[in-house]
């Protein structure tokens, strides 16, 4: 079943009633190594040569529980011990070296981690 997005019209602006909006895709997570802007993660939004552009994307600055960034896409981490950013709307990598899909687990694991702040 797919989820419609509401709009609502009020004084001629046009509104998504909040809770509307299309689902996150957890099957199309992926898990990114760039040379030289670390590892991030999110929805896929597109791809040309080494240029990614993910949305709902978080950046994965340290982690425990996994020996490599496989199986992190594949496990997930040990979220107690790990540094995840705040998800941003947009970003584009412009040097990606490594894409990798990520399971379902470690993709709900990951995107519903609680953002790191020091």
């Amino acid at each position: 079943m797919e989820l419609e997005t509401e709009i609502v019209m009020i004084n001629g602006v046009e509104y998504v009633r909040k809770g509307s909006e299309a689902p996150m895709q957890v099957s199309n997570i992926v898990l990114i190594r760039t040379y030289s802007a670390g590892v991030h993660f999110g929805e896929l939004v597109s791809r040309s040569g080494k240029e990614i552009v993910l949305k709902n994307a978080r950046r994965l600055w340290c982690w425990k529980g996994a020996c490599s960034l496989s199986q992190v896409a594949v496990d997930g981490v040990d979220l107690s011990g790990s540094n995840i950013s705040v998800a941003v709307p947009e970003i584009t990598l412009t040097e990606a070296i490594e894409v990798i899909k990520v399971t379902e687990v470690a993709a709900k694991q990951l995107m519903g981690a609680t953002a790191w702040k020091k």
